[in-house]
């Protein structure tokens, strides 16, 4: 590790983005003259502050997990947003990406991005020695790294155990998607073939148990998770760091014109008294069949619950086309970009994602609340342990039909003006938490724990009181 003095002329940090527009990116940053972050106090009780001045050479690099053809929104959305936010910060980022001849390569007017392509395997992955080696000849031509960082397996852990001075963010682990087999499983009709998903991912279990020791400091996206590894996988405590995922605050924010235009542009009747939202990918594992069921029978059951509810599907998959078997009581709008989803959330009295999916911390959530909108979402150990801790600011469902039955008319009894209030309580939390200003600065402070070698009497490594 470089030595402090020399950190006052560069600051270095390299980084990941998985998926983006179905690309897959890493990026290494790089700042010369003196590191200070546009965000440097951090507040860490009523009375005290922390300043936040880069002294130290940081940098950062890692690998992305996914295949070019199966992207990953909340990744790519929670790299992007992280290594965008230090970017604009002054770093210089060298982004290691596949892509191919003959693909659209996207751009960004930020001067400091450069880029080191890369053919993608006949598998539609990053080509992982490539990178490696280009790395490495990058890296040899500067100062020696100070800090590396991989968005999940991005970085083979066969690579990783030498490096003592390496963080990984974990955006799912197999311990927490054993609770999504056994609902998989109890939903599974009779006609459906059994799966074998459980006892296949139990041996994930173990192997991860095994080789996760193999990186130096893990970053857990949510309070459960942090949990799981230190108790599960047996991280010592030291080790593993809780940053939750952060959404740009800029763009998801309450603003009542945004939410007209939007219900002008896509007809969406103001006479409607309940508008419910959903969004991401519309398919089975995102709890789309029971979210279906439960709509259906509610609108045969209730004919004046029917007259009174629309709901709005922002994305893509195949229960979009189901949706649009309720005719005027649904609009399903296709896939959305950051600027009309931050209309989406302000047309809509409340956000539901039933998600069947027990990993990571869900973007769409976090953008809602941010928006100002209540939630209704799935009582998963992350969820309610990170994200809906009360009913003061939304409403849980076992992932049944009918609880989200029983749900769902609940929303429709307490009426606008209880989601409302609901909404203003969540949005004061999520400002607190869920930022991308927050979740930036948080980074910054890990990585500079983990540069000033990691210890917890460090200043820099006490993220416990970061987000109180």
């Amino acid at each position: 590790m470089a030595m402090v003095d020399r950190f006052r002329y560069s600051c270095y940090i390299l980084a990941t983005v998985s998926t983006l527009s179905s690309i897959t990116f890493l990026y290494w940053f790089h700042f010369s003259g003196p590191c200070h972050s546009h965000h440097q106090i951090i507040q860490q009780n009523k009375n005290q502050s922390i300043n936040l001045s880069l002294s130290s050479a940081l940098n950062h690099f890692s690998f992305p997990p996914k295949p070019l053809r199966s992207s990953s929104k909340s990744l790519s959305s929670h790299a992007l947003t992280l290594h965008l936010a230090l970017a604009r910060q002054g770093h210089e980022l060298h982004i290691f990406t596949s892509s191919s001849p003959n693909s659209f390569f996207p751009t960004y007017p930020i001067k400091n991005l450069h880029f080191h392509l890369s053919n993608p395997t006949p598998g539609g992955y990053l080509d992982q020695s490539t990178a490696w080696r280009q790395f490495q000849a990058e890296n040899s031509t500067r100062k020696p790294f100070d800090l590396v960082h991989t968005e999940s397996v991005s970085l083979l852990h066969s690579r990783s155990k030498n490096l003592t001075n390496l963080a990984v963010t974990w955006h799912g682990i197999a311990y927490e998607a054993v609770h999504s087999d056994i609902i998989q499983e109890l939903l599974r009709t009779p006609a459906e073939p059994q799966s074998y998903a459980l006892a296949e991912r139990l041996t994930q279990v173990i192997k991860e148990v095994k080789f996760f020791p193999s990186y130096a400091h893990h970053v857990a996206t949510s309070d459960h998770a942090a949990d799981v590894l230190k108790r599960i996988y047996m991280i010592p405590e030291e080790r593993v760091h809780v940053i939750l995922n952060g959404v740009n605050e800029e763009i998801f924010r309450p603003d009542p014109e945004m939410g007209k235009d939007f219900k002008l542009k896509f007809g969406i009747p103001e006479s409607k008294p309940l508008i419910l939202g959903l969004a991401g990918r519309l398919v089975k594992d995102k709890g789309h069949q029971i979210m279906f069921q439960a709509l259906k029978q509610m609108f045969a059951e209730n004919s004046q619950f029917r007259e009174s509810v629309i709901v709005l599907i922002a994305g893509n998959g195949p229960w979009g086309n189901r949706y649009k078997e309720f005719g005027s009581n649904s609009l399903v709008l296709g896939p959305l970009d950051e600027t009309q989803l931050a209309g989406f959330y302000n047309a809509i009295d409340i956000f539901v994602n039933p998600t069947l999916r027990a990993q990571g911390l869900d973007h769409t959530l976090l953008e809602a609340i941010l928006t100002g909108k209540p939630v209704l979402a799935t009582r998963l150990a992350s969820i309610t342990g990170s994200v809906i801790v009360s009913s003061e600011m939304g409403y849980t469902i076992s992932p049944t039909v009918d609880s989200l039955k029983q749900a769902l008319h609940r929303i429709w009894e307490d009426g606008r003006r209880v989601l409302e209030k609901k909404g203003e309580v969540g949005r004061e939390r999520g400002l607190r938490l869920f930022t991308a200003t927050k979740m930036a600065a948080a980074y910054e402070r890990l990585f500079l724990c983990i540069s000033h070698g990691g210890k917890r009497e460090n200043e820099y490594c006490r993220l416990d009181s970061y987000y109180t």
